[in-house]
């Protein structure tokens, strides 16, 4: 892929073009990506008081007991969301869904396990685990090879 950058102070509004020699995955991914939306901060609540933090500081969000959870580095925190409505708001090019109850930063992802069953066991940097089901293998495989290139 080739990327141009050109800065005009004639243009008022920013504007965006793709070429390609086809309609195909890459020219949708693209796409897709512009049109996102990301949220710069999230706030977390941990007893009375309310922690606001980047998403940079995120490590994971999982659901436990029907409340959505966020791991950070700075700790743990009760979410008002669902794990859906923050999925929908996160950088999709630096988080992965690992099961229906959790979504991970794959910068803070250190290495994998397979098992036999198919599925795999994620180890984040901070020593904690995760397992991934087998459903969701495939889209995390991707995501890998797409933050690979350069």
């Amino acid at each position: 892929m080739k990327i141009n950058v050109e800065i005009d102070e004639a243009v008022e509004k920013l504007e965006v073009l793709i070429r390609s020699n086809a309609w195909n995955d890459e020219v949708y991914q693209l796409l897709d990506r512009l049109k996102e939306r990301e949220r710069s901060y999230f706030v977390g609540i941990h007893g009375e008081e309310r922690h606001i933090f980047r998403v940079e500081e995120l490590i994971c969000f999982y659901a436990e007991n029907k409340t959505v959870m966020a791991r950070t580095k700075q700790g743990t925190f009760q979410m008002k969301e669902r794990l859906y409505e923050l999925e929908k708001e996160l950088p999709a090019d630096r988080f992965v869904r690992l099961s229906k109850s959790s979504i991970a930063n794959l910068d803070e992802l250190k290495q994998f396990e397979a098992s036999f069953s198919g599925s795999l066991c994620v180890y984040f940097r901070t020593g904690e685990k995760e397992y991934v089901s087998r459903h969701y293998v495939r889209e995390i495989k991707e995501k890998i090879q797409w933050k690979g290139r350069k």
